[in-house]
C-alpha cells in the first residue's frame, strides 16, 4: 500500500501530485520533497514488520515512494555494516568511534542507494531514456542500473575524473561524454540537452528520488542502533543529498515514534578546501550558497561548485546544532592512509575529508569523549588511484639484496 500523498517543494511550499513526473519546482526552480501520510504508515507499519524481512534498502518499503515492488530494479542494496575504529578512536581521544562502510553496495558507493530507488521510480513511470552529470560515483550507479533495467543512458563528467568511473560508465553501456569543464557545467549540458534527445534529468536533487534511496542510510542506522541514534554524525558533502535524506528520515522516525529518544545526531557537513562552498555559506550564516570559483579537489565527488540543495544541506545542519566545516585540501591522502594502516579500513577522499574535520572538533572540544561519533565511508579507496601517491623502493633482481635496507 503507498502512502505518499504528495510532493513539496523545499523552498516555497508549493504542491506537486505524486503520480506524475517531476524535476524542479515549476515555480522556483528548486528541489521537491516526497510526503507521505505518516499516520496511516504508523497505522499500518511498526519496528516488529521489520523482523525477517530481506536485509536490503527495500525492507523499508512503507516509506518510500513506488506503488508497485515488481518495479524495483535492484542490484541487491545489502544493509551495510557499522564497523569499530578503536586505534582511530584513540588517536581522536574518542572512546566510540565507528564507520559504516557503504562501499560495499553495488558499483562500490553510497550512490547506489539514490540510483537504484530513482530507476525504480522511472521503471514505474514508463521513462526509458536516462541523462546525468557526475563527478564520478553518480555516473556509474546510474549506468549500471540504467543497464539493469533495460534503459538508456547518457553520462556527462568532468574530463579529470577519475578513470575508473569513466571506464565502468562506458563497460556498463551508457553513452559517456567528457566534458572540459566542472560538474554544473556537465548538469547545463544535460539540461539543455533534454528536448533534442528526450531523456530524463537524474541529476542531484533536480528530481525528488535519489534523495529517498539516500534516505534509508538514515533508516538503517536507526535500526542498526536499536532505535537510539548517534551523538554525531560526519558526512562528506558535495550535492549533499545523503545529509538532507538521512535528516528527513530522523524526522519521519521521530513522526513515528520509532526513536528512543527525541535527541538527533549533530549533522557535520563535511567539505575539502578546495571546493567548500556550503562550508563559507554557513560561516556567513546564509542559507544560500555562492558558487565556488576555481574548484578543485582529489576527492571528486565533493567538487560540486554550486549546490541546487544548499539552503537544505544547511537548514539540517543549523537544525541538528552541527556545522558544514572543511578540510584542508593537502591532508586527503594523509587521512587515507591513516584509516588504513591503523585500522584496515579502505576509505575513500571524501571519507579522508571527515576525518580530517574529526581531528578539528577532537583538537577543539567540540566532541566530547564519550560521544558516540558516526563517519560514513561513502565509497571504496580502490576507485581512487589518483588520489594516493605511490613512491615505493624498488628491488633489482640482477643485483645481490642488501636485506639491511628492507
Amino acid at each position: 500500500m503507498p502512502f505518499v500523498t504528495h510532493l513539496e517543494c523545499a523552498n516555497c511550499g508549493k504542491e506537486f501530485e505524486a503520480q506524475q513526473v517531476h524535476n524542479l519546482c515549476t515555480s522556483c526552480q528548486r528541489p521537491l520533497w516526497v510526503r507521505y501520510d505518516l499516520d496511516a504508515v504508523k497505522a499500518h507499519f511498526t519496528k516488529q514488520d521489520l523482523v525477517g524481512r530481506p536485509p536490503t534498502i527495500w525492507r523499508y518499503l512503507e516509506l518510500l515512494p513506488l506503488e508497485d515492488p515488481t518495479n524495483i530494479v535492484s542490484l541487491t542494496e545489502t544493509i551495510t555494516p557499522i564497523l569499530g575504529a578503536p586505534k582511530l578512536s584513540e588517536k581522536f581521544g574518542l572512546k566510540n568511534l565507528l564507520i559504516k562502510d557503504e562501499s560495499r553496495l553495488p558499483t562500490g558507493s553510497f550512490k547506489a542507494r539514490g540510483m537504484a530507488m530513482a530507476i525504480t521510480m522511472a521503471k514505474e513511470f514508463g521513462i526509458r531514456r536516462l541523462a546525468v552529470p557526475t563527478a564520478g560515483n553518480a555516473g556509474g550507479a546510474m549506468a549500471s542500473y540504467a543497464a539493469r533495467a533495460g534503459m538508456e543512458s547518457w553520462v556527462f563528467m568532468p574530463e579529470d575524473t577519475p578513470a575508473i568511473n569513466r571506464k565502468e560508465c562506458h563497460l556498463a553501456g551508457a553513452h559517456t561524454y567528457l566534458v572540459n569543464g566542472l560538474i554544473d557545467d556537465c548538469g547545463k549540458l544535460v539540461a539543455d540537452g533534454t528536448r533534442a534527445k528526450g531523456w530524463f534529468n537524474l541529476s542531484t536533487l533536480k528530481e525528488p528520488y535519489r534523495i529517498e534511496g539516500k534516505k534509508t542510510m538514515g533508516l538503517e542506522l536507526a535500526e542498526q542502533f536499536d532505535w537510539k541514534l548517534p551523538d554525531v554524525i560526519l558526512y562528506p558533502t558535495g550535492g549533499g543529498t545523503g545529509l538532507i535524506g538521512m535528516w528527513k528520515a530522523f524526522q519521519e522516525l521521530e513522526t513515528l515514534g520509532f526513536l528512543k529518544s527525541r535527541i538527533k545526531p549533530r549533522m557535520y557537513a563535511c567539505q575539502s578546501s578546495g571546493c567548500a562552498p556550503i562550508v563559507d555559506a554557513f560561516t556567513k550564516g546564509s542559507r544560500f550558497a555562492k558558487r565556488f570559483e576555481n574548484a578543485a579537489t582529489v576527492a571528486s565527488g565533493l567538487r560540486v561548485p554550486s549546490a541546487v540543495g544548499d539552503f537544505m544541506i544547511i537548514d539540517a545542519v543549523k537544525e541538528s546544532g552541527g556545522k558544514a566545516m572543511a578540510a584542508p585540501e593537502e591532508d586527503i591522502p594523509k587521512w587515507m592512509q591513516v584509516a588504513a594502516s591503523s585500522e584496515g579500513l579502505s576509505i575513500c577522499p571524501e571519507t579522508a575529508v571527515c576525518l580530517s574535520v574529526l581531528d578539528q572538533l577532537a583538537q577543539n572540544g567540540e566532541i566530547k569523549p564519550k560521544e558516540r561519533v558516526l563517519v560514513f565511508n561513502t565509497g571504496a579507496s580502490q576507485k581512487y588511484p589518483e588520489a594516493v601517491a605511490e613512491d615505493l623502493p624498488r628491488i633489482d633482481l640482477s643485483t645481490p639484496i642488501d636485506w639491511a635496507t628492507i
